[in-house]
């Protein structure tokens, strides 16, 4: 602002504290001592000298204007539309607004050629929603003195503002897409006039961004960063340019190139929040942790770093971090949300359903508190509470109409299926059938998630045929996807069809990396036929199609479980493990991996290491739980392992194994009968099993115990019978 303008504003501010001093707003004391000595006049002059003025006519207006401006006047009127003016955005009365604009024009009679009165005068129409009044006052200073900054300064700001406003208070300018290059073209004008004001270059460099030009945003960023090397604005406008560019690295070596001891709390979370996303956690969580220690009271950063560490796992941590932001707001649903998701994941499940229980109590509606609650009952095998939980939750969000929004639609489809696989793992099949019905009934991705669900639950209770042609209708109704016909090609192995699951998963080769998906599924299938070559040479096809980390990661269990098949133990847990390095946290090869280890070494600790995290992570899977029961038997802590079998048993009770090792148990334990009635089950499931499925030498080992058992029965009984048939 040059020194006539701020002379101008000093005089107005003066004459403004008088007048406000005589009409009583403040008092005499508070009045700068350099007020003009000569008396105000009166509140009710002020009033009627305001009214007359307003009245008059143009003409006599124009006959009363002086030769040279009458600053004092001006001053006097400026004053009175300044307080008018903050009146009407005290008390919101439009009638004040209008006295504001009339004395602006006042002020403007007594001083005509003032850009600081017709400024002002185009700030009180934009603050009104005048738009277009606004501009043409702003925009008649500039006409008369294109090089006048102040007067650029507010077209500009209008401009600039109103992009943020309705469409159609900006359209009464220009269409919002123009409405951005008449702000760049102002910005650019005054960073003529101003060249080395920081604002300026940030204002211009953030309408580049707004277009799209980072190349000229880039380059307005780097020369506010010249004149002020040191700002926070500046460094943070360039990091988002690069993040919004596509380049987090490059906006994260920006932000951690500031000394850490120059970073606000601001600069950390930015940083915190980029790591996150370029999926480096360790850094994230450390960016998060000081900008923590900087405004510990600041909910939005506790809550970043409590939902890192739990995303890295620390649940500790993450579990102390929740508990400040629900100790800082007991009506923090998302803080007990989470805190129910790491006691369940710690394996607390008691604790974490009181939790949930407790969200549900200060908000019934919470959908996700009514999930946790409906999971943690089917983790702690509470069924038939579970399945009401669930039932309840699709009573409560259904419409008498049937019509759906997409967002109700998905939260519908996940609790139907949260019902129906709480009938699947309860044994209920024609229930779970009943409910995934449900899903295929809302077509589209429900549909396929629908079928999928069928497919798995008959394939559990051993009838294929079913299974087959759940397959066979889904494809029908979506004939062009590969997945379902894919899992048609897996489902007719289990029937002994399998030339035409191979063909069919054939017919989808196509020479794209679409390829990788259907060599893993013939590798799979050759697999369970023992084909190790046709299977190992499906995945030398796969291999150089896998290029994202997680296709990697699915190549590498493959061949791990072909090796661990085959008894190459080295080979498997070499690329279980390689598996793991790619993805720590992923459960089938932790189980798998601690499996093998539980089952064909002695190695049981660090068996026990892997399986305890397969089951954190997903406590209701039948076969994982059967692993923990397991290794705990193989360390010789029966009680522990007794209590996991049992839950594996009634989690997967068509699994002839899990009866197996359950039945190893009881004869441990020395409970003979029960363990003769576990081998028996389990002989019974390895004959409805898929013959792709069943290991003839398993089979022979359970028949062998079974028979031991009995004999050893039988014996007992005689003894127990001697003394009745010889009394």
């Amino acid at each position: 602002m040059n020194q006539a303008s701020k002379e101008f504003l000093r005089g107005l501010r003066l004459v403004a504290l008088g007048t406000l001093a005589t009409a009583g707003l403040i008092s005499a004391a508070q009045t700068p001592q350099t007020t003009p000595k000569t008396a105000a006049p009166s509140q009710a002059a002020i009033v009627a000298n305001a009214a007359d003025s307003s009245t008059q006519t143009p003409a006599a207006s124009a006959a009363a204007q002086p030769a040279l401006p009458d600053r004092a006047s001006a001053y006097y009127h400026a004053a009175l539309a300044h307080s008018y003016e903050e009146m009407a955005t005290n008390y919101g009365r439009q009638d004040y607004a209008t006295r504001a604009e009339e004395e602006y024009k006042l002020a403007l009679n007594a001083d005509p050629q003032s850009p600081e009165l017709a400024a002002q005068l185009a700030e009180l129409y934009f603050r009104t929603g005048r738009i277009r009044e606004a501009v043409e006052t702003a925009q008649a200073i500039v006409n008369k003195d294109p090089d006048n900054l102040d007067a650029h300064k507010v077209l500009g700001s209008i401009y600039l503002r109103s992009l943020g406003q309705q469409q159609d208070a900006a359209s009464q300018v220009a269409p919002a897409g123009q409405m951005v290059d008449l702000a760049i073209a102002e910005y650019q004008k005054i960073v003529s006039l101003e060249p080395n004001e920081v604002e300026n270059h940030l204002l211009l460099g953030q309408l580049y961004t707004v277009k799209h030009d980072t190349a000229k945003a880039e380059a307005e960023f780097r020369t506010a960063q010249t004149l002020e090397p040191s700002s926070e604005d500046v460094v943070m406008s360039l990091a988002r340019l690069y993040a919004q560019d596509g380049d987090l690295q490059r906006s994260a070596d920006l932000l951690a190139s500031v000394p850490e001891d120059q970073r606000s709390p601001r600069m950390e979370f930015a940083l915190g929040a980029t790591y996150e996303q370029l999926k480096q956690p360790a850094k994230a969580i450390a960016a998060y942790r000081s900008a923590s220690e900087m405004d510990p009271d600041d909910a939005t950063i506790t809550r970043a770093l409590a939902r890192a560490l739990l995303m890295d796992n620390q649940l500790d941590a993450a579990l102390a971090a929740y508990q400040k932001l629900r100790a800082a707001d007991p009506q923090d649903i998302d803080a007990l949300n989470r805190i129910t998701e790491i006691q369940r994941r710690m394996g607390k499940y008691e604790d974490a359903l009181a939790t949930a229980r407790a969200a549900l109590a200060k908000d019934p509606n919470s959908l996700e508190a009514g999930y946790n609650e409906g999971l943690l009952l089917d983790v702690l095998g509470r069924y038939d509470e579970s399945i009401a939980v669930y039932k309840q939750m699709l009573e409560a969000t259904s419409h008498a109409n049937g019509a759906y929004t997409n967002e109700e639609k998905a939260n519908r489809s996940i609790f139907i299926e949260r019902l129906a696989a709480v009938y699947h793992e309860d044994n209920k099949t024609s229930d779970a059938i009943a409910t995934y019905q449900k899903l295929i009934d809302m077509g589209g991705d429900f549909a396929k998630r629908g079928y999928e669900g069928e497919a798995e639950t008959y394939r559990d209770a051993k009838m294929f045929d079913q299974a087959t042609e759940v397959c066979r209708k889904a494809v029908a109704a979506n004939p062009n996807d590969r997945d379902l016909k894919l899992l048609l090609a897996w489902d007719l192995g289990d029937t002994g069809k399998l030339d035409e699951g191979i063909a069919i998963a054939r017919s989808l080769l196509n020479g794209t990396s679409a390829d990788l998906d259907v060599y893993l599924q013939i590798s799979q299938i050759e697999a369970r036929q023992h084909h190790w070559k046709e299977a190992e040479q499906a995945l030398e096809k796969a291999e150089p199609l896998a290029t994202k980390k997680e296709d990697k990661a699915n190549v590498l269990f493959q061949k791990g479980s072909i090796a661990e098949e085959q008894k190459h133990i080295d080979q498997a847990e070499q690329d279980f493990h390689s598996v793991l390095e790619i993805d720590p946290n992923n459960a089938i090869t932790l189980n798998n991996l601690g499996f093998m280890l539980a089952d064909k070494t002695t190695r049981y600790t660090d068996a026990l290491k892997y399986i305890r995290k397969a089951v954190d992570l997903e406590p209701m899977n039948g076969a994982y739980l059967d692993s923990l029961g397991w290794v705990y038997y193989k360390l010789g802590d029966y009680e522990p392992a007794e209590e996991y079998l049992r839950k594996a048993v009634e989690r997967t009770a068509t699994d002839p194994t899990v009866h197996d090792h359950l039945g190893d148990l009881y004869e441990k334990t020395g409970r003979i009968r029960l363990a003769a009635s576990q081998w028996e089950i389990s002989l019974q499931e390895f004959s409805k099993a898929a013959t792709a499925d069943v290991d003839p030498t398993e089979v022979a080992k359970v028949q062998k115990k079974l028979e031991t058992a009995r004999t050893r029965l039988a014996k007992e009984d005689n003894l127990i019978g001697s003394p009745d048939k010889h009394p």
